[in-house]
């Protein structure tokens, strides 16, 4: 029997050229436009304004040897990836099996966790500054310590590390309440009838279920964590010990000395590494499944 095979009409036709032409010039022009723009350019003495003047690696070279705040925001952005990824990840998840359990006046408890996500990082840094600043905040009045959490460049990075995990549980949170919700009830009856215990359950059949969404989470945790800008530089402008790699990068190319080849640079080094994070976790993923 034949196959009959569907024939598109020239107005079809026209319709998925406009469609996928306009997300391809989209996706172009705002993502991989400016991505292959800012690898050519930091191979580039520019300043945004005379000529392009070629300079191989040497914008590299002057990163590692003589750009000390660069080792510190690396410092800082590898702290911040750990602490998501170790601490407020892991937690969201907790809450989120906890949550998953049905318990009384688990709506009013989602919607408390996940109010937070809703929020900028901008307005955590705000709300960040009414909690710990050493005048006015709400921690030092409680509790009489007086202590400057957000001036300290030995203890800022923790404070503000917090803060964005609060946002940080919130969007974990969800979800993994929504991939706990799609695991088949007839796994976790089959795991008891097998003698399994709620943990040995969670961690042998509900959790290697979740590896999709674990793929998710992974993606958006590295995302987060090197992307994390507005809330450093609505504390204290990503300076005294809240440096981060993407404020040397905003520094470099729209600050007062516009150097874009540099800042270029920088933006590749952060593109480098959360590739790098992503493309070894995929490998290994797809590896395993094969």
């Amino acid at each position: 029997m034949a196959v009959k095979t569907r024939r598109y009409s020239a107005r079809d036709v026209t319709v998925l050229v406009i469609g996928l032409g306009v997300a391809i010039a989209v996706n172009v022009s705002v993502i991989w436009g400016p991505t292959l723009a800012s690898i050519g350019l930091s191979g580039t003495g520019w300043n945004g304004i005379g000529p392009i003047e070629w300079i191989g690696g040497q914008n590299y070279h002057d990163l590692s040897a003589e750009y000390p705040p660069f080792w510190s925001a690396v410092r800082n952005n590898v702290l911040w990836l750990g602490f998501l990824g170790l601490v407020a990840t892991p937690f969201g998840l907790f809450c989120a099996v906890l949550l998953d359990r049905r318990l009384r006046l688990s709506r009013f408890y989602q919607g408390a966790l996940y109010m937070p996500v809703v929020l900028s990082l901008a307005v955590v840094g705000f709300i960040a500054q009414l909690v710990y600043s050493s005048d006015y905040g709400v921690l030092n009045a409680v509790t009489g310590l007086g202590v400057d959490w957000l001036g300290d460049s030995s203890i800022n990075i923790w404070v503000v590390m917090v803060a964005a995990g609060w946002r940080h549980v919130g969007y974990v949170m969800i979800i993994y309440l929504a991939g706990l919700k799609a695991v088949d009830p007839a796994l976790k009856e089959a795991a008891a009838i097998d003698g399994a215990n709620e943990r040995q359950a969670f961690f042998r059949v509900v959790f290697p279920t979740l590896r999709p969404v674990n793929v998710i989470v992974l993606v958006i945790t590295v995302i987060e964590a090197l992307r994390a800008f507005d809330i450093v530089y609505a504390v204290n402008k990503g300076r005294n010990g809240l440096e981060l790699l993407s404020v040397l990068v905003t520094e470099n190319i729209v600050g007062e000395a516009s150097r874009i080849g540099f800042g270029s640079a920088i933006a590749v080094i952060l593109l480098v590494i959360s590739m790098g994070f992503i493309v070894a976790y995929l490998s290994q993923l797809f590896r395993e499944e094969r």
